[in-house]
């Protein structure tokens, strides 16, 4: 096994038989001098107290939480450099920049957020090197090259500084109102443009989207203006209550914001999270109200033919467990995806006139052995995609639930989005986009006949090439064994003929929260990993919603627990089945991902070499009492709860980092714009880990100032994290670059 200088037989833990760490490759950079930790300050003594039902918590680096307070800059400052001075030392990390850089100089556009609009489409198209993807019309999927440029983020700020986060076409495509903020922050304000020409109309809507809540605008029917997601303003509520209370209000094209007239929303939660959206024809507005992130909602219909814009009717309500909703093409009817009796989902269709209480509402297609995930309906026909534990499959039905038919995708394939064209009532095309692990996503048309005839399907010219082939990389499928029981499924991608041998560098990676399903998806960046002889492996933990509604909920609140549990299972069946070892092991996650990554490392530190843990959450006593906490106490719980305390303190991460142990290499990731989870948690998490570990493995967080969560990152800034994170896990896995083949040292590219 390569571990440096010397070839030892390295323990179960990863250690070698005299106890000490292994090198895993020859002259790698040794972990920096630690910062100091403590506050400079005259009074040294600041550890907090506080008490849960009778537990004391003492945290000593709550002075980290506070990122304006020079003292804090002075310690981010010091482990940046730290960070910085250790992966720069890494001999190839450059050369890993460039290939990623080359890589994506060659990649082909890829086109996301689709919407249809009479005789066009809109999509956000991505094209590196250009810092922002840019929005763009088509008016045929297949020619693109009558493309044209609505709006371009990069000429409004060449530094990729300002993004889109959405946008809406009015219902005649001439228009579109688009969300637009600054260095990843999502705090959004709306602006208009002409679609024609891309020029900006004078109006501007501040305070329309932000990190936690989110934002949304519908377009009135004639497009003479819209609704739209407003949070209070400053002086309007405490400071502290800004990023809450989200309601609608309208504003007419021409008129100033003072003008604009509340319509709905003062009854929503306070952590109300809003998407709205119209019927066709314009008539029908639907706002989804989510309650914060536990993934319950409430639906409101209006009429805007009766005049009155505060005439909103509630259709649905949290209990009724139904989790989106959308228009039939006439307006006529809701079809809505429920889970009340039925954890896998049913389809319900609502007439919208109010003539049919959702009680009474037909189910016009049953829960199945897959999990619904989203539909879309023609003038004929309702499309459904499924997911049977993480592979998808497409289904047609007519649109009341007979004649249902399997659509023929490919096997092992994700549908991520499902569009019905919109160029004449009786259209039957829809787009959808397949995903693989080891084929470009691909947007295909469905040409449905209105007959009932089979139809046909197809490629699109918005069919993603890659610069890089992965044609030797086979994917498996396994399954541990969690602690009780529980069957969990393993994705690995490897080379064909990878031995079993047990000394595979792999990557571990996971989420397992919020009922987020962790798909099929292609990344051409895994050739770097690949052609260094790793291992790729995507596990589909509980608290995603892999198998449905039961599936998330084993894994949220007081039964997060289960999740690490999965996660941990995973790790040691890819060491039983010979796929590696621990000293060759590293894990990956983001967010959600993140905790999941803290939790891992403090309960399993002996289970892998390297942790990498972006934009994670691990204070989770304190997590709450942040803006976007709030939002997330229904898939978390809360402090104020008994036993939902006793469960967020015993995993904990921060809670759970023992002085004295010896802890695999970590690098934690955040960013200081980050609206979604506090950088405060990689401060004080860093410093924790830092005061405590007893081996040598190095403890880094790199905090950047120019990002937020991730959504809106520059693509330069992008790259250079993802080569950070490269160079960190070659350098800790002992993954040298692979020999030159005389054509040069990067990854073989596609021509």
């Amino acid at each position: 096994m390569w571990n440096g200088a010397t070839r030892t037989r390295l323990g179960v833990h990863g250690q070698r038989s005299d106890g000490t760490d292994p090198d895993p490759i020859l002259n790698m950079p040794s972990s920096p001098p630690l910062p100091i930790t403590e506050r400079p300050s005259a009074n040294r003594n600041l550890r907090a107290r506080d008490e849960y039902h009778g537990v004391v918590v003492m945290d000593a680096f709550r002075w980290l939480e506070d990122g304006n307070d020079p003292a804090v800059r002075m310690w981010t400052d010091a482990q940046n450099r730290r960070t910085r001075d250790y992966l720069d030392a890494i001999p190839d990390r450059a050369a890993i920049l460039a290939q990623l850089t080359a890589m994506f100089s060659r990649i082909t556009p890829t086109y996301n957020g689709l919407v249809a609009r009479p005789g066009s489409l809109f999509a956000m198209k991505f094209q590196p090197p250009l810092q922002q993807p840019l929005l763009v019309s088509l008016a045929s999927v297949n020619d693109l090259g009558m493309e044209k440029i609505v709006l371009d983020p990069n000429e409004l700020e060449p530094q990729g500084h300002v993004t889109i986060d959405w946008f809406v076409p009015s219902p005649d495509g001439k228009l579109v109102a688009v969300c637009l903020s600054e260095y990843g922050s999502e705090e959004g304000t709306l602006h208009f443009h002409h679609t024609a020409t891309g020029l900006a109309l004078p109006d501007r809507i501040p305070r329309v989207q932000r990190p936690a809540g989110g934002g949304s605008a519908v377009w009135e029917a004639d497009g003479s203006g819209v609704f739209y997601t407003r949070y209070p303003h400053p002086g309007e509520r405490p400071d502290a209550e800004l990023d809450f209370h989200q309601e609608i209000q309208r504003h007419r094209l021409g008129s100033p914001v003072s003008a604009d007239h509340h319509a709905v929303g003062r009854d929503f939660p306070r952590i109300a999270q809003t998407q709205l959206m119209a019927s066709r024809d314009g008539r029908w507005l639907l706002a989804s109200v989510a309650d914060g992130d536990g993934g319950d909602y409430a639906h409101y219909l209006l009429d805007s033919r009766q005049g009155d814009p505060s005439a909103w009717r509630q259709v649905t309500r949290f209990e009724d467990s139904v989790k989106e909703a959308a228009f039939g093409v006439d307006g006529t009817a809701l079809y809505l995806r429920s889970v009340k009796g039925a954890p896998r989902g049913k389809i319900l269709r609502l007439p919208t006139d109010g003539s049919v209480a959702l009680a009474d509402a037909p189910v016009i297609v049953p829960e199945g052995d897959a999990v619904m995930e989203r539909f879309a309906a023609t003038a004929t026909h309702l499309y459904l995609a499924e997911m049977s534990g993480g592979p998808s499959r497409l289904r047609r039905f007519g649109l009341m639930g007979e004649n249902a038919c399997e659509l023929r995708i490919p096997a092992g394939c994700g549908v991520m989005d499902l569009i019905a064209l919109a160029d004449h009532d009786d259209d039957e095309r829809v787009l959808y986009r397949l995903t693989s692990y080891t084929e470009p996503d691909a947007w295909h048309l469905r040409e449905g006949a209105a007959d009932g005839g089979a139809g046909r399907s197809g490629n699109t010219a918005m069919t993603h090439t890659s610069p890089v082939d992965l044609s030797d990389i086979e994917v498996l499928r396994e399954f541990a064994v969690s602690k009780d029981g529980t069957r969990v499924p393993v994705n690995i991608l490897r080379r064909r003929g990878a031995p079993l041998d047990g000394n595979n560098p792999t990557l571990l990676c996971g989420y397992g929260g919020y009922g987020e399903s962790m798909r099929p998806q292609f990344d051409c960046t895994l050739r770097l990993w690949f052609d260094r002889g790793g291992i790729y492996v995507m596990a589909n933990l509980r608290g995603g919603g892999e198998y449905g509604t039961e599936w998330h909920l084993n894994g949220n609140l007081t039964r997060k627990q289960n999740v690490f549990d999965d996660f941990a299972a995973c790790a040691r069946h890819l060491i039983e089945r010979g796929y590696t070892c621990p000293s060759r092991l590293a894990v990956e996650g983001r967010s959600n991902g993140g905790l999941l990554m803290g939790a891992f490392l403090t309960q399993h530190p002996e289970l892998a070499r390297a942790v990498v843990a972006h934009v994670g959450m691990y204070d989770m006593l304190r997590v709450e009492l942040d803006p976007n906490g709030a939002f997330n106490i229904p898939e978390f719980g809360t402090v104020k709860d008994p036993a939902q305390f006793h469960a967020l303190h015993a995993y904990s991460p921060y809670h759970q980092v023992r002085d004295g142990t010896r802890y695999p290499a970590v690098l934690l990731l955040a960013g200081e714009k980050d609206g979604r989870v506090n950088p405060a948690n990689s401060r004080k998490m860093a410093a924790r880990l830092q005061q405590a570990n007893a081996s040598n493995h190095p403890i880094l967080v790199r905090l950047s100032s120019a990002t937020g969560h991730g959504m809106g990152s520059a693509h330069s800034e992008r790259l250079a994290e993802q080569a950070d994170v490269l160079a960190f896990l070659f350098t800790q896995l002992g993954m040298p670059p692979p020999a030159r083949s005389g054509a040069g040292d990067g990854p073989q590219l596609q021509h």
